[in-house]
Order: structure tokens, then C-alpha cells, then sequence
């Protein structure tokens, strides 16, 4: 397998630390608040490399951390007249939600920074030992980035560059502008934590360090993330954890591109900030996980309305191949025909194009499109014309089922047990179809999609899935 490497700038083949183990570490929320569609990225074309990785025999441990003390979080507790931890625990219980509605595996670990102060103050003691920190009177250590010669290698960028953009702020005695902090002085109000400099709280970016060496080790395969983590988080990451333990930090940096609304940037200042939750609440979270799917990774994508709508059309044909299917194999005799074992290596050829597509840097964009074309062979194959047996639509569904997981995708299930006031809009719906009263249908189908409920139109019939 091919990767871009954000390092070299060039895409390489991956080779592990350890044969048949990959060991990936993931940055991921600071939880102030729900998550935003931007924030969906990362986390489902993440969750892809690694379901990709297992599916083709690797073993896997996939590390992604929550930043659970932050000075968005103290504003929001603040705001909120509450405490940092209760903020914290807050919106991961609700984070957990939207990456299960989104059909995000969990981590194999999910740390937070707080239970790991005690790792990232020794991590700092060894870079003020090394000369590579510094500790002020108001109880601040920064990092000294003018001593690690490699710093800007991974945004490629020089130093001088880099110092051009740096200001101190107010409150700060930094010996260089471009100097970041290791750990931060207690102020009134906030929480913090004992340590040899004072009472305090972490930086931002010694935290993933000491998760990384914690919990994969000191040089890890993959660390990966959104685009605008590469600096200056990610640069910092590696000075400080190279610094510390005189290894590389990552052989591989996987970054994702950014997500645009409407065609201009995401931001609440212009009016155009979706959370996920909004999104799902609207149309479901599968279209969300398509939309990320739809593009490689590496491009930039765009939400709107209007693809939000083409990602469901995109996948009720998906459902509709995958129902037609398990209407088949019901209604299909067993043993094989003539000609089937030719149909079979017909459809496994898709296999082949998806699996070269994933190959190559995780290329989603072409895999769905292998996808789609299994799921047009297998229409134009397999119907009740062609009277397939019931071991060749086994072997279809099996197939399509096992590419689809790979990508995460055809998650939802037919709900069962609806209450009598759901089955009753439902039955509503299917009337104002028959009177092709669409406005009414379209109004019907948005109440029960809040309801979290959606409507899966199928030529054998109206299928009802849950979000």
C-alpha cells in the first residue's frame, strides 16, 4: 500500500515498525462543544484506514485522544457556570454519539490529557534537562525551537519564515517569538495541576506527544489528522517528542483536506457553522460519512444542501442493490446453474479495482466507484429475468457487503417493532405517493426522518431504517 507521506511530500509504501502491525495515532476532538462537519472528516477517513488496514491482515492499534482541558473548554464552563470536567465529559458522551451515528469504531484507546498530566510533566522535566525548555517567573515553560535545527520540516517550512508570523502575547516572556508553551502558569479561576514550575495546566501540544509514547510508543507508524493541524500542532509535536527521546516521532503523516460550505470556508462569523448534529438531524448520518467517502481524502470537498441530497440518492441505489439482492436469495432455488461460476468471476473483478484503488493512498473516490459498478453488474445479472440459484446471490451479497464494510457504509438496518403512530405516517406517506402529492410524501418523510426514522424507496418496497 501507497501513502502520502505529509513528511516527503510524496506518496511511499508503507512499511511498519513490526511485520503485520501498524500502530496509528489520531488527534482528536477538543470537547467544548458538538462537532462540526469539518470535524467529521478526520474521524471517518481515519476510521477508514483502519478498517482498510484490518481488512487486508494487519493488526492494528489506533490510538485517539480527546483534549479534555483547553482554554475553549474553560470559556465554555464559564459560560456555562460550571467546571471544566463536567464541559468535558459532557460533549465526549455526545462526541460518542455522533461517531456512533456516523459508524466510527471506537479507539482501541481513547485518553484524555488529564489522565495523563503526571507522563507530560517527566516529558517536559527531560527537555529542560536537555536545555530544549525553559521555565519563567509567572510559571510558564516554553519549548526553545531555535535549538531544534529540524523545526518546519514537516510544514515545510523555514524557520525565518515561520518567526516572520510569531508575536508574544501579552503576559508572555518568551526568549524567541516562535517559542511554544509545555506547560502554562495557573491563573485565577482555573483549574491546574502541581508541578515542579508551579501550579499549572498543559500546552495543547505536549499532550499528544505523551499519549503517543504512552500508549504506542516512542516512534509510531502513522500519526494522522486535519490539514491545519500540520502547523503548528503537529510541527510542535514532533520537536518536542524527538527532542525528548532522540527518536523520529511518525515514519508516516496522513493529513486530510478541508471541508468548504457552499464553496466559501466554514465559519460561524459568515453564518454557514453545521454541526453534525444539525446535518443528521435534517437527512441522517450516513449522507455525512458518503460525503467524506465520495472525494480522497486529500481534496478539499464542499457541503451544501443540494450534495448532502445527491450523497442520499447515492445511497438509497446502494440500498436498493443490497435489498434487491436479499429479496433474491429468499426467493431463489438452490444449486448452481450454468454459467454462474463465470457471472462469479465477472463480479470479483471489481473486487480486484477496489482493492487497487485503496492501495493506492486510500483512494475512496475510485473504491465507491468500484462499488457501483459491482452494484450495476449485479442488477443487470442477478434478477428475477435471470433466475440466478441461491448460492450465486449468496456469493454477490457477500461480496457487497464485504467492500461496503470496508468503507463503512450500508450500516443501516430495516427497523423493527414500529409504534402504531409511526406505521401510521408511514402508511400516510405511501397514499400521498400513490396520489403522487410529492410536496406531502417529502413533508412526511423530513417528520420522520427527525423522529429518526428514514425512508428507503426500494422496487420491492418501502424499507424503514433507523439513523
Amino acid at each position: 500500500m501507497k501513502i502520502f507521506n505529509t513528511m516527503t511530500g510524496k506518496k511511499e509504501e508503507l512499511k511498519t515498525i513490526n511485520d503485520g502491525e501498524v500502530k496509528i495515532y489520531a488527534c482528536g476532538p477538543t470537547v467544548y462543544n458538538y462537532i462540526h462537519i469539518g470535524n467529521a472528516r478526520p474521524i471517518c477517513v481515519f476510521d477508514i484506514l483502519r478498517r482498510y488496514l484490518e481488512y487486508r491482515g494487519y493488526k492494528v492499534t489506533y490510538v485517539q485522544n480527546f483534549t479534555d482541558i483547553d482554554d475553549k473548554i474553560i470559556k465554555r464552563a464559564n459560560e456555562e457556570n460550571s467546571d471544566y470536567k463536567t464541559v468535558s465529559e459532557k460533549y465526549i458522551a455526545e462526541y460518542k454519539k455522533d461517531a456512533k451515528g456516523l459508524n466510527v469504531r471506537d479507539a482501541d484507546i481513547h485518553p484524555k490529557a488529564t489522565e495523563n498530566i503526571q507522563q507530560m510533566l517527566e516529558m517536559i522535566k527531560t527537555l529542560e534537562e536537555k536545555g530544549y525548555a525553559y521555565s519563567t517567573e509567572y510559571g510558564d515553560v516554553f519549548f526553545r525551537t531555535g535549538k531544534f535545527g529540524e523545526y518546519g520540516k514537516l510544514s515545510h517550512q523555514p524557520l525565518e519564515d515561520l518567526q516572520a508570523g510569531a508575536r508574544i502575547q501579552i503576559g508572555e516572556t518568551k526568549e524567541n517569538p516562535m517559542d511554544f508553551a509545555l506547560w502554562k502558569g495557573a491563573k485565577p479561576g482555573e483549574p491546574s495541576w502541581t508541578s515542579p514550575w508551579g501550579e499549572g495546566r498543559p500546552g495543547w501540544h505536549i499532550e499528544c506527544s505523551t499519549m503517543a509514547k504512552r500508549y504506542l510508543g516512542e516512534t509510531i507508524d502513522i500519526h494522522c489528522g486535519g490539514q491545519d493541524l500540520i502547523f503548528p500542532h503537529h510541527e510542535n509535536e514532533i520537536a518536542q517528542s524527538e527532542c525528548c527521546n532522540g527518536v523520529p516521532f511518525a515514519h508516516y503523516w496522513m493529513h486530510n483536506g478541508y471541508i468548504n460550505v457552499d464553496n466559501k470556508k466554514m465559519s460561524k462569523s459568515l453564518g454557514n457553522f453545521f454541526t453534525v448534529r444539525d446535518v443528521a438531524n435534517e437527512y441522517g448520518y450516513e449522507p455525512i460519512r458518503y460525503l467524506m467517502v465520495s472525494s480522497h481524502y486529500r481534496s478539499p470537498i464542499n457541503y451544501s444542501i443540494d450534495i448532502i441530497k445527491q450523497c442520499q440518492s447515492a445511497l438509497d441505489r446502494l440500498y436498493n442493490c443490497r435489498e434487491d439482492l436479499r429479496f433474491l436469495l429468499e426467493n431463489s432455488p438452490s444449486g448452481e446453474k450454468a454459467g454462474e461460476e463465470d457471472i462469479k468471476v465477472k463480479l470479483a473483478a471489481h473486487k480486484d479495482d477496489f482493492i487497487e484503488a485503496m492501495e493506492d493512498d486510500l483512494n475512496t473516490a475510485d473504491a465507491i466507484s468500484a462499488l457501483f459498478e459491482l452494484a450495476r453488474d449485479i442488477n443487470s445479472t442477478l434478477n428475477p429475468q435471470t433466475a440466478p440459484s441461491k448460492e450465486l446471490c449468496q456469493y454477490a451479497l457477500d461480496l457487497y457487503t464485504e467492500l461496503a464494510d470496508v468503507l463503512g457504509l450500508l450500516y443501516v438496518e430495516k427497523e423493527k417493532g414500529i409504534d402504531e403512530e409511526i406505521q401510521e405516517l408511514i402508511d400516510l406517506r405511501t397514499e400521498a405517493r400513490k396520489s403522487k402529492n410529492w410536496a406531502e410524501a417529502d413533508r412526511i418523510r423530513n417528520e420522520l426522518q427527525a423522529r429518526g426514522i428514514t425512508i428507503k424507496d426500494t422496487p420491492n418496497g418501502t424499507i424503514i431504517v433507523t439513523n
